[in-house]
């Protein structure tokens, strides 16, 4: 899995076509693993959310049934649908991974394309781990490469990546050679989107960009399988990827840095976060330090008269919006600080509409302020840090620094507490029998013969059940 020569584009399709289960190391069959169980918990608890239930009728309505499950429904589509679906609902409830130097989610695109590529086929649980990782090396690298310029300028790095990602996860999946691999890229990229206009409002558009990212990227490898044939060096050249997203020609990051890098094991799949919170990721790190005050200090968030967060620049942004809707309460700075103090952790019942609108919720937010620390923001993307002080009605202050939030490879969950969360998310659609069966199962997923076999465990239970 070392570095091949060409182009980035080249060597993306290179390395993409080259992975092989016997080149993951333990560790990283393990995240693989892991991030697999997540991302479907995630995919399976979003199902039944608003913005999946209208993407869902939608489909049912305009575009048909098919053959393709998606976890969490009962429904079955196309596999493009599916995709999409899978995709909107893993991403829909801010439960998803991610990784921290790109400030993109992974799981939420590459998981979903690959379940719809690989249903109706022989498809075994080691060719989905191998293409996993592959996708998810692919969406972090490029991500690296071109964050913060690309958020600076308005983009989403989730979508805008991810159609790479799902291109040449799929392009694994299904053996494809780097050549066409190459070609899925060229497709792909005509299809990147994705605005960060949400913060200011609709953010429910948000849930849709995975979704759209995995269709895309799913399609645009299947049409390179048939011939059809995109720009080569789509990532560096000129009017490419790196010119439209990140202002340069050529990323410089990712020649000098970061594709060096790529390949070296571990893959990146192992530095990865796993959510603890069901909110913005940026405003995890003060969710800790609040938790921590309360907890360690034994304080009642009824002593609390201010809590002051200095964080880096791009976090500091989420304290501007309101909190209105879900979407919008789950990327609000002072909203998830108040859910933490109001009810001592951040699920996403936190978010429903008697959550929003609970008095004692709204006046915590109102104690909350945000400000943006030097530190803090030189050492941002390298760490997502906060300095938090907690400062009580007695005159009393409490100050934490969070130099990067739990879940993180630095912080990681325990696989009790991953489990645990799956368990959580996939239980209240699943059922407990089930759910269990497909924890095992997904955590296993290197036994599985036919990912086929997997696929009616994620169904929800019979009513009643």
């Amino acid at each position: 899995m070392s570095a091949a020569s060409g182009s980035p584009t080249q060597q993306l399709a290179a390395f993409s076509a080259g992975v092989r289960y016997e080149h993951l190391s333990q560790i990283e069959r393990c995240s693989c693993a892991r991030h697999l169980l997540d991302t479907v918990g995630a995919c399976v608890a979003g199902a039944s959310s608003d913005v999946s239930r209208i993407a869902a009728g939608f489909a049912r309505d305009i575009v048909g049934s098919g053959r393709v499950a998606v976890p969490g429904q009962r429904e079955r589509y196309d596999s493009l649908t599916a995709a999409w679906l899978g995709g909107a609902a893993a991403h829909g409830l801010e439960v998803d991974d991610g990784y921290r130097a790109g400030s993109v989610h992974p799981g939420c695109v590459v998981v979903p394309a690959l379940l719809a590529a690989a249903a109706g086929s022989d498809v075994d649980g080691r060719r989905l781990m191998t293409a996993l990782a592959v996708g998810y090396e692919v969406s972090t690298r490029l991500a690296e490469a071109i964050h913060p310029a690309s958020r600076e300028r308005g983009f989403h790095n989730t979508p805008i990546v991810g159609v790479f990602a799902a291109a040449c996860a799929v392009g694994s999946l299904r053996g494809q050679d780097a050549s066409t691999i190459e070609q899925a890229m060229g497709i792909a990229a005509s299809s990147a989107a994705g605005l960060f206009a949400f913060l200011e409002g609709g953010g429910e558009i948000k849930r849709l960009h995975a979704g759209l990212a995995a269709r895309e990227g799913l399609m645009a490898a299947l049409l390179a399988e048939r011939g059809m044939t995109g720009p080569r060096h789509v990532i560096e050249g000129q009017d490419g990827f790196f010119q439209a997203y990140s202002g340069q020609p050529v990323a410089a990051s990712f020649a000098d840095e970061i594709w060096p890098r790529m390949g070296e094991t571990p893959l990146n799949v192992t530095r990865c976060y796993m959510k603890p919170y069901a909110c913005c990721r940026h405003i995890h790190p003060a969710i800790d330090a609040v938790l921590d005050v309360t907890i360690s200090e034994s304080v009642e968030a009824e002593a609390i008269a201010e809590v002051r967060s200095a964080t880096y620049e791009i976090a500091a942004k989420h304290a501007r919006g309101g909190w209105n809707d879900m979407a919008s309460a789950q990327l609000s700075y002072q909203f998830c600080v108040a859910a933490a103090m109001r009810h001592g952790k951040v699920t996403v019942e936190a978010f429903g509409a008697a959550a929003r609108a609970d008095p004692k919720t709204n006046a915590f937010a109102r104690l909350v302020s945000v400000s943006v620390d030097v530190e803090c923001q030189a050492t941002y993307p390298s760490l997502r840090s906060a300095r938090v002080t907690v400062i009580l009605k007695d005159g009393r202050a409490f100050e934490r620094f969070v130099d990067e939030p739990s879940g993180s490879a630095r912080h990681p969950l325990s696989d009790e507490a991953v489990a645990a969360k799956f368990m959580d998310l996939a239980s209240p659609v699943l059922g407990e029998t089930r759910s269990h069966a497909a924890a095992e199962a997904l955590l296993n997923i290197h036994l599985t013969p036919r990912i086929d076999e997997l696929l009616p465990l994620l169904e929800p239970a019979a009513e009643g059940a």
